[in-house]
């Protein structure tokens, strides 16, 4: 019986170290096979934009395809389960923003943890909102806005991002703020909803400056104010919310990038460190500060803690607000 035991014994230790070799060739050669890259929103936004430059970098850097998979819904938590549930091998990541620490605070039930389930491997950005309406709507600056919704409560329609994403905390925040009362249309993702804007088909909508930037440029939005504490270069025209009338109001998202959990530690600095690269290139912060966001780059530690501060602020404003997932 020792003997059969001892024999069991050596032969689990032999296996054991087999897995363990397979494990460390499997994480020296990362990645040998294309990666996944979630966005959990629609195509189009400011998620999308900065997942595909990425992707392009990284596809150049490792010399495997880093391929974009955009899984709108749910305000996040579509694309989030699905990573939250991919094998911890650093195959399947996704770039999120502040609507997954907004959709945490308010789902009390998620088919996730939004803590415990995933791995932090830094903060990209931090991006300000801007509010942006159609040209042909009467209202030139955030005033006249306010003024124009005051005088027919209801009647205008603002387009966000879905129940319980940031665009539709952005805009109840603002509508208890000012007093006024608009109608909530919520679309899949940011991009459908500025679209329906350029179209007249609703009027208003908060959004990242990337997607919108062309569309002010080219006059088929119009922008009323920046979120940001200051206004931007590429906008110097455009105030911030505060200097429009609204002061202490700031509203910002921020891009970030998480794994599964119980992803190992060396492919998690692997990925910090190629990301960290890309966001301090001088291409990329150029492209960054055009479309008016602010690199950041930081460590899986500070990015992980970031984000437990970024649920338990957005549970308090959930709660102050009286604002629950439909």
């Amino acid at each position: 019986m020792h003997e059969v035991a001892g024999t069991f014994s050596r032969e689990a230790r032999a296996g054991g170290l087999l897995l363990a070799l397979f494990a460390a060739n499997a994480i020296a050669g990362y990645p040998d096979h294309p990666v996944r890259l979630v966005v959990p929103v629609a195509a189009g936004g400011g998620n999308d934009i900065v997942a595909r430059m990425f992707a392009q970098k990284l596809t150049a850097a490792w010399a495997q395809a880093v391929v974009v998979d955009n899984r709108p819904g749910a305000a996040t938590a579509i694309g989030a389960d699905i990573v939250a549930k991919a094998i911890p091998d650093g195959y399947t990541i996704m770039l999120t923003s502040v609507s997954f620490a907004i959709n945490a605070g308010m789902r009390s039930k998620l088919p996730f943890d939004p803590v415990r389930d995933f791995a932090g491997i830094t903060q990209i950005a931090r991006v300000p909102q801007i509010m942006v309406v159609n040209p042909a709507l009467s209202a030139a600056t955030l005033a006249e806005f306010i003024a124009l919704a005051k005088s027919k409560p209801g009647q205008i329609n603002y387009a966000s991002a879905g129940t319980g994403s940031s665009t539709h905390l952005a805009m109840e925040i603002f509508m208890d703020m000012t007093g006024t009362r608009l109608n909530h249309v919520p679309y899949k993702g940011t991009a459908p909803g500025l679209t329906d804007v350029m179209a007249g088909h609703v009027q208003v909508t908060f959004d990242a400056i990337p997607p919108t930037l062309p569309h002010i440029r080219g006059g088929r939005v119009r922008a009323l104010a920046i979120g940001g504490p200051q206004r931007f270069p590429t906008l110097p025209d455009v105030p911030t919310l505060a200097e429009a009338g609204l002061p202490n109001y700031t509203f910002q998202s921020w891009f970030g990038i998480l794994a599964p959990a119980r992803t190992p530690d060396a492919i998690v600095r692997t990925l910090n460190r190629e990301l960290v690269r890309i966001i301090h290139l001088p291409e990329t912060r150029r492209i960054f500060t055009e479309l008016g966001i602010e690199p950041l780059g930081t460590s899986p530690p500070e990015f992980s803690s970031y984000l437990r501060a970024e649920i338990a602020r957005w549970s308090a404003v959930m709660r102050t607000h009286n604002i629950r997932a439909e």
